[in-house]
């Protein structure tokens, strides 16, 4: 490894994680201008970088903390703490952004319950879909639209985008 970088894996990872620190709290308690979202996400990514050179850097007495049980505490916790967000909470809904929630639950509607919150009318919303290369089934959700025409849910979205809505 080359002098500089391992001079300064060290230290890009204390500066990185710091970022990583700030943002993520200004996330959790919902404060803080909206770049703090991206911030964390790419920083965060960037992290990996400078933590491979530390890993490289420091590998033999990594290797005896390896072999050692308070590594592999530590890597079951971690692992069991993060299995815990992964779990159903019960309400039977999806995780994510409140937008990514709302269009899961609009793809779950006919286009007939769509097409008022569009400021369409059914018929215009359907003559679309079908100028999209979709066929609307009486009853059918737009998500099963989508899965029969062999399109994405994003696709049948900016299809109901088009009408003008």
């Amino acid at each position: 490894m080359s002098p500089v970088l391992s001079r300064y894996a060290t230290p890009f990872i204390t500066g990185l994680f710091l970022v990583s620190l700030i943002s993520g709290l200004a996330l959790f308690f919902h404060i803080g201008p909206s770049g703090f979202h991206g911030m964390h996400e790419w920083l965060s990514l960037v992290l990996i970088v400078p933590f491979v050179l530390h890993i490289w850097k420091n590998w033999r007495p990594m290797t005896s903390y390896l072999r050692g049980t308070p590594m592999a505490v530590a890597v079951a916790v971690s692992l069991l703490a993060g299995a815990v967000f992964l779990l159903p909470s019960g309400s039977g809904q999806a995780g994510g952004p409140p937008q990514m929630r709302l269009a899961a639950q609009v793809l779950k509607s006919t286009p007939e319950a769509v097409a008022p919150a569009l400021g369409q009318s059914p018929e215009a919303v359907t003559k679309a879909l079908v100028a999209a290369g979709f066929t609307p089934m009486p009853g059918q959700s737009l998500a099963d639209m989508a899965t029969a025409a062999g399109k994405s849910n994003a696709d049948l979205m900016a299809a109901l985008l088009a009408t003008g809505g």
